[in-house]
């Protein structure tokens, strides 16, 4: 694919017209580049790009053309309604997710205490806390980098969010044993070798975020069996996962125990969310 060409002397609106990219993603990126709003791209559409800008946007456009995802290029992601900072050390937060915040904040007791595995950064964890401030929220993940991102959106959200490093509920010590009324996740669950890993905005996000490197079930595993010591007699875990694994996460969660288990389905009709409560 020819890069978009953009030089010194070309306008706005000569850039807009000529975009390689869908209306959307140049108007996205162009806003981001110039430092200009939406409706400043259209009353100075006649401005005029130095060499610095000519520079800047044909650097970012071959990006994108490149398949680089826009998130990672601008720096940020809408989620829920708000406002995430992300970068390549974390998943681009995703509309799917959102039901995983959903099933939460309609389970979560007054004043409940909700734990977040492989929080990333710390998506699903701020939401909560947002919508829900009276919840003590507590996200554990096992990268350093991740976390100081999400403690970061916790502070551009204005949210307070407990983190903690480490593997999954080893992050917690002892301390913590049964106190929780919620627990959600969004582990890594693409199977190994899977060829979309090598498609589209999978290539640029950490692979170890997205794959277990094994069948795609050892993160979930491990995260049905630890619940219950976690749980609060009656609490609900909710688990976000793939597309073909609604029916094994089903089971792996009647085989320790839980009741009420279901799944529940996103906006594009696939089962992507399983959980269950406490016996």
């Amino acid at each position: 694919m020819i890069l978009p060409l953009f030089s010194p002397g070309n306008t706005l609106a000569h850039a807009q017209q000529n975009s390689p990219l869908s209306p959307l993603e140049t108007r996205i990126l162009l806003s981001y580049a110039l430092g200009l709003t939406r409706i400043q791209l259209i009353t100075q559409s006649e401005h005029v790009l130095d060499a610095a800008e000519a520079a800047r946007l044909s650097e970012l456009f071959g990006r994108r053309l490149m398949g680089e995802p826009i998130a990672y290029l601008v720096g940020q992601r809408e989620f829920y309604g708000l406002t995430f900072a992300v970068t390549r050390d974390v998943l681009i937060p995703r509309p799917e997710t959102e039901l995983l915040v959903e099933l939460a904040l309609e389970r979560l007791p007054q004043n409940g205490a909700v734990l977040d595995l492989g929080t990333g950064s710390g998506a699903v964890a701020v939401a909560l806390a947002h919508g829900r401030p009276d919840a003590q929220v507590t996200a554990v993940d096992v990268s350093a980098a991740a976390l100081a991102l999400a403690r970061r959106n916790a502070a551009l959200n204005h949210v307070r969010v407990q983190f903690l490093q480490g593997d999954w509920y080893l992050a917690l010590g002892a301390q913590d044993v049964g106190q929780f009324d919620l627990i959600v996740a969004n582990p890594p669950y693409i199977v190994a070798g899977d060829p979309h890993l090598k498609q589209g905005d999978l290539r640029f996000e950490p692979i170890g975020a997205l794959t277990d490197h094994g069948d795609g079930l050892s993160a979930l595993r491990t995260i049905v069996a630890g619940a219950p010591a976690r749980l609060k007699s009656g609490g609900w875990l909710l688990m976000e996962h793939g597309y073909d694994q609604a029916a094994a996460v089903r089971e792996l969660l009647t085989a320790q125990g839980f009741c009420e288990v279901q799944s529940w389905r996103d906006l594009a009709g696939i089962e992507r969310v399983s959980g269950a409560r406490r016996a």
